[in-house]
């Protein structure tokens, strides 16, 4: 092998040279480029990009600097099958976990790393999750042969330069390797290392697969790094809600997809809450911890949004569209004649002349999609109006209130605050969202994602119950923690408007958390008396809203059954006080309908 055309490294740091040439010599790159993250080197990686075919131009007055890239048919998603925590036994993985030996993954995917760079440029990409300097953030390092990771992962991450001088001589870094390989599907795996905080992902371009800042770091090897530290990373979105009166009270929130995520942590109120704003922190990712006064403290370890863009408009969330306005990546949207992106669910009619996302003309009566269901848009943070002047603060913000929502048609009330920090645990761990005929064939089959971290935690999820219980020990103010569901149906109708008028009910959340409003006592948690949700400018009957509010025992009856039988399902490191608080449950509605012997 002759010797690979690189630069000299711009580190001292011994650790992270001898691992780069380890990897070097395993994946035998013709080129190697260190990432600094300059405005000079995203031109240069752009423009090689567009030659390679790899982005695509769009219209620079419309949608400057904005490119398109279309990737593999076969590889649009993330790949839960083929996705690994490499522990050394089953039981710390978990149930929820696909599971391979450490020894058997390393053999494994160095086979396949083999000589993987050849004819290609190894890209040493050096990141910062979360602000830089801050004590909660986390050093990584990502090695690729592709430039579209490149380029994405300096939208996404603290990348470049500042990385490696926030590292010094450390050798507390996360160690990434990737490589595209050949795309095949046969070859693809994303394997997961927490006990050497190492991620290897080989067969695919799809950013969840391939950032691996994301989805790989930021929540199943900090989610191990959390539980081992004595601190939380979490698939939250993180915001501030600001009064008239410039209070501000901060909430982190988890929503299993197709849930309203990304709308409510980019919310527009209404105009009856004129003078109220909504700021973002983070639209996906939270890592929590005890700050020095005791409450818990929250940053957003991303510096931008890899969002899915079908849904997206200027009615649902317009400060996305803002936020993709420029300097965004687009990855499998359409395209129109005039070099705009469309996607279904934006705004206007569907435009004539369209090219789908494989690149083909677009038959607008055929049964196929012009855009991928889950293409994507990667945006720069700094792009949101509503982005918090707080985002990028090294401590972090302090949370008040902990939110988790899914989809359901019934059962699960419009807003429901737990009773106690372990009820809360609870509510989170049997979060759940109703199937669609489109994901399983069934309608209104609920698929359990507790905390929505199923396809995320990277350890064993009995063991992750009992970390967050543990945490109570450790919150002297702890945040009060609520359920909500704007999806609740009746006669097949949505009960609640959603969108911005969700601030009705974030409102009430804030004020439950300030101790400054009343709640009616259910069975299972406090719920609005009448009078507390602001409806003033809402045109919906009160009665619709008691639906939408409404208890009902024998749907809570045959939730807390099927809870049971997913508990059953984590194993022995289930936490016997969550099964306590279902069967005391169980007990309060026995006792209402006197069988309670």
């Amino acid at each position: 092998m002759t010797a690979p055309e690189t630069q000299k490294p711009p580190t001292t740091n011994t650790n992270l040279i001898n691992w780069v040439n380890e990897m070097t010599k395993l994946t035998k790159p013709d080129r190697i480029v260190w990432c600094d993250g300059s405005e000079e080197e995203k031109v240069r990686f752009t423009k090689q990009a567009v030659e390679q075919g790899i982005l695509e131009p769009l219209n620079q007055e419309k949608l400057p600097g904005c490119y398109l890239h279309r990737s593999n048919p076969n590889d649009v998603a993330r790949v839960e099958n083929l996705t690994f925590i490499c522990t050394p036994t089953k039981d710390e993985a978990g149930p929820t976990n696909n599971w391979m030996a450490p020894k058997d993954a390393y053999d494994k995917l160095a086979k396949l790393f083999d000589g993987s760079m050849t004819g290609r440029t190894m890209y040493v990409i050096p990141y910062v999750m979360g602000p830089i300097g801050s004590p909660m953030s986390k050093v990584g390092i990502e090695i690729t042969d592709s430039v579209y990771v490149a380029l994405n992962m300096r939208i996404m991450t603290r990348m470049g330069t500042k990385a490696l001088t926030m590292l010094g001589d450390s050798n507390d870094f996360n160690r990434g390797l990737h490589s595209v390989l050949d795309c095949n599907p046969e070859r693809r795996f994303i394997c997961h290392f927490p006990q050497d905080n190492t991620i290897w992902s080989v067969g695919s371009g799809y950013g969840g697969n391939v950032l691996l800042g994301k989805k790989c770091l930021a929540l199943r090897i900090g989610s191990y790094l959390g539980k081992t530290e004595g601190w939380l990373a979490e698939h939250m979105l993180i915001l501030g809600v600001e009064s008239p009166e410039g209070e501000m009270t901060y909430v982190a929130a988890a929503f299993p997809s197709a849930c309203g995520k990304t709308n409510f942590a980019m919310m527009i109120p209404p105009k009856r809450f004129k003078g109220w704003k909504i700021w973002t922190v983070g639209d996906d990712i939270a890592w929590m911890k005890v700050g020095e006064d005791g409450r818990l403290y929250a940053i957003n370890p991303e510096h931008g949004y890899f969002g899915v863009a079908p849904g997206t408009s200027n009615e649902s969330n317009p400060n996305a569209m803002k936020t993709t306005a420029r300097d965004t990546i687009f990855t499998n949207v359409a395209r129109t004649a005039d070099g705009d992106v469309w996607w279904e669910g934006k705004d206007g009619p569907m435009p004539a002349d369209l090219t789908d996302w494989q690149g083909r003309p677009f038959n607008s009566r055929s049964s196929e999609k012009a855009a991928h269901p889950n293409s994507r848009f990667t945006a720069p943070a700094t792009n949101n109006p509503a982005l918090s002047k707080f985002s990028d603060d090294p401590e972090g913000v302090p949370i008040s209130a902990i939110i988790f929502g899914g989809r359901r048609a019934t059962t699960i009330p419009l807003v429901m605050q737990a009773f106690n920090w372990v009820h809360g645990v609870f509510l989170g761990a049997t979060l759940g969202s109703e199937t669609t005929a489109a994901a399983t064939g069934k309608v209104g089959v609920v698929r359990r994602d507790p905390f929505a971290m199923l396809p995320f935690c990277g350890y064993n999820m009995g063991e992750y119950f009992a970390h967050w219980l543990q945490m109570q020990g450790k919150i002297q103010t702890l945040p009060k923690v609520f359920i909500v569901n704007w999806f609740r149906k009746k006669d097949g109708k949505f009960l609640w408007p959603g969108f911005g008028e969700n601030m009705r009910v974030l409102k009430w959340i804030v004020d439950r958390a300030r101790l400054r409003v009343g709640g009616h006592e259910t069975p299972f948690g406090w719920v609005p008396k009448a009078g507390d949700l602001d409806l003033s400018g809402l045109n919906i009957p009160h009665e619709q809203v008691d639906d939408a509010t409404n208890v009902d025992l024998a749907e809570w009856r045959t939730e807390l059954e099927s809870q049971g039988e997913f508990f059953a399902s984590i194993g022995p490191t289930m936490p016997r006080s969550l099964e306590l608080q279902r069967e005391l449950l169980l007990a309060r509605i026995d006792a209402i309908q006197g069988k309670d012997a």
